[in-house]
């Protein structure tokens, strides 16, 4: 098990997180910049080594229902990796030229499958198409047809 040090300075190693010194000598790490209205990447990481890291909708491991993971007994390179995450999860997606061309004024989920490969699902004139680039993957006339050929094929919404 890491030290509290251990995980503060693995923690402060990112520079998008703002450190926030709480109660009873607990910090939490927050991401200015997240999309969402969750800031709090780092939780009441406490001087016990206890806390909680935003693991989000990563799907591999098991998390409140804030979407928190208990990290009291995590490698440092599952904080690390748990962090980046997190962080890339709650980042503003900068879209090509090529995504704006496609997705227009649409709202779009990206998927990621374990090489990170990315395919965009978009709701367009009630078919819900699936975008590999500037390619047209597949087309479904359900979201869930849609979803469930997406986990089948390896992918996550992120």
């Amino acid at each position: 098990m890491l030290t509290f040090n251990e995980k503060l300075a693995i923690i402060e190693s990112f520079p998008e997180l703002e450190r926030k010194n709480v109660s009873l000598g607990r910090v939490n790490f927050q991401f200015p910049n997240s999309i969402s209205d969750k800031k709090n990447i780092v939780y009441h990481l406490h001087p016990n080594g206890n806390g909680f890291v935003y693991a989000g909708k990563s799907g591999t491991y098991e998390t409140d229902e804030k979407g928190l993971v208990n990290i009291r007994d995590f490698s440092a390179d599952q904080l690390r990796q748990l962090i980046k995450s997190a962080i890339q999860e709650l980042s503003p997606i900068e879209k090509t030229a090529s995504e704006e061309a496609i997705i227009g004024d649409s709202t779009e989920e990206r998927w990621f499958d374990a090489e990170n490969n990315q395919l965009i699902l978009i709701n367009e004139n009630d078919s819900w198409n699936i975008y590999f680039g500037l390619n047209l993957d597949a087309s479904f006339d359900t979201y869930g047809e849609a979803e469930e050929f997406l986990k089948e094929e390896g992918f996550n919404r992120k």
